[in-house]
């Protein structure tokens, strides 16, 4: 099976390809930059936003699936207005070339999704097939674009809504804690903002479980072990890592600091992947813990 990975520079898109090669199936990786470091696949400079040269890049590629990573997921950015048009292009946009292209190929297409496309209001998990969607910001708003996108134009498609996503090879959460405890005695984070972290090395896996197979239609994935809060995950992060920092629970409020509206209930029902067969991922401390290794801490 030949995979084709947008976004391949990202956390996401750097694990997915690594799965595709310890499975031994043929992976082909591409981002708007050049290559840098492994996975040591093919690779090829892409700029999703162009849709002729998306176009000529998966007809040369002739790819099974592409499992399309590549996104513009600076959130706060996202707000400016000059930015605006950037971010639908390549989320809005971008996506509908790669759906189109993967529609004239006749291949499946992965789309990786967020939990930011509902309004993040109440307690109760969001379904995987609710429509009733409420984007808070720009962010939000392009990436329901592009949903829109996939599904206006293929028959062949995952749509796959994450959260609260840490790897190895990008900016996330986990570094910005780490260097925040050991740079002050006391970080304050907010405690009303509740959902599950999402190991991009688990997410890997089952992603490329869920290419290989025809069991189309829209998941929600992130690590198992319960719904927590942002202060939840630093305290156990600063216990895995040995940081003595203090952890000071605020509301969103209080913090008062992102430009964009952020979900205060980012709860996913993951219950449609062990319907539909499909591994659950491990539990997020569990995760948390061979992260910190992976990056040194530990």
């Amino acid at each position: 099976m030949r995979v084709f990975v947008t976004g391949a520079g990202g956390q996401l898109g750097y694990d997915v390809l690594n799965e595709l090669q310890k499975r031994g199936m043929e992976a082909v990786g591409s981002d708007i930059g050049d290559k840098a470091g492994d996975p040591s696949c093919r690779y090829i400079k892409l700029d999703i936003t162009d849709c002729e040269a998306v176009g000529s890049a998966i007809d040369d590629i002739k790819p099974d699936a592409v499992i399309h990573c590549a996104a513009w997921t600076a959130v706060d950015a996202a707000e400016d207005e000059d930015n605006r048009a950037a971010v639908f292009a390549v989320n809005s946009a971008g996506t509908e070339n790669i759906a189109k292209a993967c529609k004239k190929a006749g291949c499946k297409m992965l789309y990786i999704s967020t939990d930011y496309v509902f309004d993040g209001q109440g307690t109760e998990p969001w379904q995987p097939d609710c429509k009733d969607y409420k984007p808070l910001n720009v962010y939000g708003e392009s990436k329901l674009a592009g949903e829109r996108a996939v599904v206006d134009n293929l028959d062949k498609y995952f749509i796959v809504r994450i959260a609260w996503v840490f790897g190895k090879n990008g900016k996330n959460f986990i570094k910005t804690m780490l260097n925040a405890g050991k740079k002050y005695p006391e970080v304050r984070v907010v405690n009303d903002q509740i959902g599950t972290p999402t190991y991009t090395y688990d997410l890997a896996r089952l992603l490329v479980d869920m290419v290989k197979t025809d069991k189309y239609g829209c998941y929600h994935a992130t690590n198992e072990g319960g719904y927590i809060s942002w202060y939840d995950f630093t305290c156990e992060i600063f216990a895995q890592a040995g940081i003595e920092a203090r952890v000071i629970p605020v509301t969103t409020e209080e913090y008062g600091l992102s430009k964009a509206a952020r979900p205060f209930n980012s709860r996913l029902d993951k219950s449609k992947l062990k319907e539909c067969g499909f591994e659950a991922m491990p539990d997020w401390r569990d995760a948390l813990k061979r992260y910190l290794k992976e990056i040194g801490v530990q």
